[in-house]
């Protein structure tokens, strides 16, 4: 339905009327519309967006962007898009999508980053935040903006620039 009204036009009422329940019980699940509509994106793509255990920090950051990458490029990312979009002028929705879309996968990626810490992949200390908008911007900068290509080939290439520099430059500062 997102699709095809885009988010300003979808009211409560029509997706109410598209489940064959009142609004009163939409509006017992969900206290906005921009909750309902991250909620439910959030829901049809959780799966696909868990981050594996391999054993490799490496592997694990690279399935999970090459992952990502598959969703942007379904008919779910044209969902994505207009979430981003309509966030800029509407801070709800970018604060529903923050909060049950993109939060839960970061506790996921910090996870994943602090068991490659753990096993000795990564050098302790990092600076987790700056590594994960560091692999991921460029995923939402070639999705949002269609600038180049978004395959699997980018993600594995991504990553494996982000984890050599994450683990050189903690190198480098050991160093001095």
């Amino acid at each position: 339905m997102l699709k095809e009204t885009g988010f300003p036009q979808l009211s409560i009422e029509a997706i109410a009327a598209d489940a064959d329940v009142g609004k009163a019980t939409v509006y017992r699940w969900w206290p906005t519309k921009a909750a309902l509509v991250a909620d439910a994106f959030s829901a049809s793509a959780d799966q696909e967006l868990r981050f594996p255990n391999t054993g490799s920090v490496h592997k694990d950051m690279s399935l999970q962007m090459r992952q990502l990458i598959r969703v942007f490029r379904s008919q779910r990312g044209k969902v994505v898009a207009a979430l981003l979009g309509g966030g800029q002028s509407d801070p709800e929705l970018i604060a529903a999508f923050r909060e049950r879309f993109l939060w839960p996968r970061r506790q996921q990626a910090y996870h994943t980053l602090q068991r490659g810490i753990d096993r000795g992949e990564l050098p302790a200390g990092i600076d987790m935040d700056l590594t994960l908008d560091s692999l991921y911007g460029p995923i939402y900068m070639r999705f949002l903006i269609r600038h180049d290509e978004l395959n699997e080939s980018f993600a594995d290439a991504l990553c494996g620039l982000v984890l050599h520099g994450v683990e050189v430059s903690r190198s480098l500062q050991s160093a001095r």
